[in-house]
């Protein structure tokens, strides 16, 4: 099994200044880097506070600059926010400037109040369409001179300046959960990235058949990587469980109201909601939350990771970002680093 890691510049409220967050979020991808992930990924978000991420492609360049080995990648461009010229030719400048470790995400989108402002009239239910048109022009506009007569865009020829360094293109990444989008990966030879949220082992092994049956509707013989995600926390004692349980609880609390548009949102902070407020509120229990995401010490996570790898994860990614405080983030990675990742090696 190898590793990911996945993490955003993230505030909850103001009360973190905006360079501190900065500074500890590249601090975590260099220390990714010396502890042997392999990929670290950054995602697109707008006007949101707890996912500061306007740009993938600006924020992989920064990391790019600080790093050295770790692969650098999209998680995920939202393709309705894009024209396939500009995707195609901030991507290829990234694997350029990088000297070629750009893994290229692309995706949907996730919350319905971003669609809202970012391209008001369309349901992010819709949204799919979107990604399906844009990712093969991406791939023509690698290859060189292309002209695109879509249903969502149009222009006459043009090409990718400058190409990608990777040959023939890099690796290319999509965000599924429904069997639509596992049948487009295999059918375009893309790999999987999958996040189960707070639910049970049962949804990783419906992601997982999921995946098998598109390979199978499709000659059985694709082999794409199958990476899932879980918030992820490390700690030794039941102090440090608290604080891991409150964090996740809170940071949950914003995702909620966002996921389901409450247009509860002031100046980027969106209000937290009540978990006892919410339906389903038992995936939100502690216990609960505590036996379904990667949180324990560092042989419970062991012991679950093992579990992942028996039902074909071939790569972990370790969600960092969860509100969580930076030095107990930092201690977390560390004993991941230290003490998870020689397991599997």
């Amino acid at each position: 099994m190898k590793f990911q890691l996945a993490i955003n510049m993230e505030r909850l409220d103001d009360s973190l200044e905006m360079d501190a967050v900065a500074r500890h979020t590249l601090e975590m991808v260099q220390m990714a880097e010396a502890g042997g992930f392999d990929i670290v990924w950054a995602a697109e978000h707008h006007a949101l506070e707890m996912t500061i991420a306007p740009n993938p492609f600006q924020i992989l360049t920064w990391w790019a600059g600080e790093t050295s080995t770790i692969r650098l990648g999209c998680a995920v461009a939202v393709a309705a926010y894009w024209h396939p010229i500009s995707l195609a030719g901030e991507a290829a400048m990234l694997d350029l400037i990088s000297g070629g470790r750009l893994e290229f995400g692309i995706g949907s989108g996730a919350y319905q109040r971003e669609f809202d402002r970012m391209m008001p009239g369309l349901l992010q239910t819709d949204a799919w369409q979107y990604m399906q048109e844009m990712l093969p022009a991406v791939l023509k506009l690698w290859e060189g001179d292309y002209a695109h007569d879509g249903e969502f865009w149009q222009f006459p020829t043009a090409t990718s300046v400058p190409k990608p360094v990777q040959q023939p293109h890099p690796r290319l990444w999509v965000a599924a959960r429904a069997p639509i989008t596992y049948d487009y990966a295999v059918a375009n030879n893309c790999n999987i990235m999958c996040w189960p949220f707070t639910r049970p082992h049962a949804e990783a092994e419906l992601y997982r058949r999921q995946l098998d049956e598109s390979i199978a509707r499709h000659s059985g013989t694709a082999d794409p990587i199958f990476a899932l995600m879980r918030h992820t926390a490390l700690y030794e004692d039941e102090s440090g469980r608290r604080e891991a349980i409150r964090a996740v609880a809170r940071t949950l609390g914003q995702f909620e109201n966002l996921y389901r548009n409450l247009g509860d949102v002031e100046n980027g902070f969106p209000r937290e909601i009540p978990l006892d407020e919410l339906e389903g509120r038992e995936h939100y229990q502690p216990d609960m939350l505590e036996e379904n995401l990667m949180f324990g010490n560092p042989e419970r996570v062991i012991e679950k990771l093992k579990i992942y790898e028996e039902l074909g994860v071939d790569e972990y990614i370790y969600y960092a970002s969860m509100g969580l405080d930076h030095d107990a983030q930092k201690r977390s990675l560390e004993l991941f680093c230290n003490e998870v990742i020689p397991a599997f090696r």
